[in-house]
């Protein structure tokens, strides 16, 4: 008793960093506050958008076959060990790489400028999704009439008009839904050069997202686990309440149909498996260092293998439900107005914000299931964007943990950050936004940089730090060891899956347009490969930094720096001994996560 004593009393005591006093790094409050946060931080506007349109497109239920196959080879492996890492390590997506290869910081500094990057482009989306929300509050919804002031003479309401042609076309057809869109809430220019005005309504909306963003992540850990229980579980209700009603409609059959009718011809084309790979990457919210955050604030004897394994599934097994939802609504559609439903069905923002608000519009109480679509979208993205803020939160704590935890600095730090990002972000919601937006999406958050990423990290974990030694690690943690499958796959497999895809994505290098017509500017190009670069150029940065201030031969030098720092699990076991023994004092059980 009286050590138990001693015990509690230390572990009152702050954590002393030089002459500064340290608060403790949080933790969890339970075990479903890190399941939804992941949970949120995965399932996104890509599951509803962009997972059911490809599987459409490359072949139905063929699909699956790439899908499933780099999902196993590339998306669980990569996802255990980033989560592992976190929680071994218990620290954010900077700290964790210097523990275990100080060498390859550089990983770290490159996911965090990656995330930065893309909270900036990302939130966009969720201003004109607050647009149309506050529109679905009207009498009659404004894109399903012709009678506004931004219409021109040849607008024409789709409910009525009944053709073969393709209107869906973005650029050519004038319906009242495409008007609104591309009138009223972009009000898009003829290119990234002509940059015009800012739209005032979509900055109030941004400014909006970003303060309900700063309150969610204000103070760290608690406050994240905590807006996880609503931002996290309401989309799956909405969700659901969406494909029932999606059952119902006339159609729907017709269009679920379409979505998995397997087409094996179509696993001959290289550029599906392409997709599949590019699918599981961009879904997954790998290489970014989210899953290493949310993963540090677990407690040391967390099973984050079986966790992973759970979160992987959960993850696809939506995109393969909001398929139903969408593509249910999607053979309503082309019932009724009499066009086959490869016209209807889009990809990305054509399928949120030009084909859903139509279909909404052939609905019984259109404002109710337009309110109900858009409300989904908002928070499917918040989670995920806020989960990206407290990463990058996390890595400066990490860092910098006397100088930000004291007093209200950190508030003040993520207050900075949010003002920078919004500020920089009012050119998105210009009315050459949607062009800058574009290659935000192109160049930073897919393609190349991720891949690079995979790499690096499989290669690290696998080869330097040792793939056995890190599978030791996490039988340390949880009792045993993971799959041998798993372990070959951060050694042989998913490097080489991964630099095939890189390979070929550069074989097959097209220079992006905008809706398949416009040609950017050469300097909008360098614009994006400036932003695709400005990441990975931190890993050779930090690499020779690190070999410049070594000491001995340079063989030395990265033999040093290649060898983990300390052994990380030895204060998160201390601690959680010491939490666990405070527990027993206060009378309460050990409620360690198992």
């Amino acid at each position: 008793m009286r050590m138990a004593d001693s015990l509690c009393r230390l572990r009152c005591l702050p954590a002393q960093t030089g002459s500064q006093t340290v608060k403790e790094r949080g933790k969890w409050g339970s075990k479903k506050e890190f399941i939804l946060s992941v949970a949120g931080a995965l399932i996104g506007l890509g599951n509803i958008w962009r997972f059911p349109y490809l599987c459409y497109k490359n072949g139905g239920g063929a699909f699956f076959v790439p899908y499933i196959l780099f999902l196993v080879t590339c998306g669980i492996p990569l996802f255990i060990l980033e989560t592992a890492l976190g929680q071994y390590t218990s620290r954010g997506g900077i700290m964790c790489w210097r523990k275990v290869c100080p060498l390859f910081e550089g990983i770290g500094y490159a996911s965090q400028i990656i995330i930065f990057y893309g909270s900036i482009s990302y939130i966009v989306i969720l201003a004109w999704a607050f647009l149309y929300l506050f529109s679905s509050f009207s009498g009659e919804l404004p894109w399903a009439t012709c009678n506004n002031t931004w219409n021109t003479d040849s607008c024409v309401v789709l409910n009525n008009y009944n053709a073969t042609a393709n209107w869906t076309s973005l650029m050519n057809a004038s319906s009242s839904v495409i008007e609104f869109w591309q009138r009223r809430v972009l009000n898009i220019s003829t290119g990234i050069e002509a940059l015009g005005n800012i739209r005032w309504e979509l900055s109030l909306c941004l400014l909006l997202a970003w303060i309900i963003c700063y309150f969610c992540v204000w103070k760290g850990v608690k406050s994240t686990g905590k807006a996880s229980y609503f931002t996290a579980t309401f989309p799956f209700i909405m969700l659901a309440v969406l494909f029932l009603r999606g059952l119902t409609l006339p159609g729907a059959l017709h269009g679920i149909k379409y979505y998995l009718y397997p087409n094996p011809a179509r696993l001959a084309d290289p550029q599906v498996w392409m997709d599949a790979g590019t699918q599981i990457f961009y879904s997954y919210a790998i290489c970014l260092g989210c899953l290493t955050t949310l993963g540090s604030y677990n407690k040391y004897n967390n099973n984050c293998y079986r966790d992973s394994f759970y979160l992987c599934l959960f993850n696809s097994g939506t995109s393969f439900i909001s398929g139903f939802a969408i593509f249910s609504v999607l053979g309503y559609m082309s019932q009724k107005q009499g066009v086959d439903i490869s016209a209807v069905a889009e990809s990305g923002p054509g399928l949120v914000f030009i084909v859903y608000p139509q279909a909404v519009t052939l609905l019984p109480w259109p404002q109710f299931w337009s309110a109900c679509f858009f409300t989904m979208i908002i928070l499917l993205g918040i989670d995920s964007q806020f989960v990206g803020l407290e990463s990058i939160m996390t890595s400066l704590t990490d860092i910098y943990p006397s100088q930000i935890q004291r007093g209200c600095r950190r508030e003040l730090l993520l207050m900075l950050i949010c003002a920078f990002s919004y500020v920089f972000g009012l050119l998105m919601v210009s009315e050459a936004g949607v062009y800058i937006l574009q290659i935000f999406d192109h160049y930073v958050c897919s393609g190349p940089a991720i891949l690079l990423m995979a790499i690096f990290q499989s290669v690290i974990i696998g080869w330097i730090y040792g793939a056995e030694r890190f599978c030791n690690n996490i039988e340390d943690m949880i009792g045993y060891k993971p799959l041998s499958l798993i372990k070959y796959c951060w050694l042989y497999v998913t490097p080489l899956v991964c630099s095939g895809t890189l390979v070929f994505l550069l074989l097959k290098y097209t220079p992006m347009r905008f809706n398949k017509s416009y040609v950017y500017p050469w300097w909008a190009y360098c614009i994006g490969w400036f932003l695709a670069s400005s990441s990975i150029i931190m890993i050779p940065v930090t690499m020779i930094w690190k070999l410049a201030k070594g000491k001995g031969t340079l063989w030395q030098r990265l033999k040093t720096s290649s060898l983990p720092a300390e052994d990380p699990p030895v204060m998160a076991k201390e601690m959680s001994s010491i939490s666990a023994t405070l527990h027993v004092c206060r009378g309460g059980k050990n409620d360690n996560i198992q």
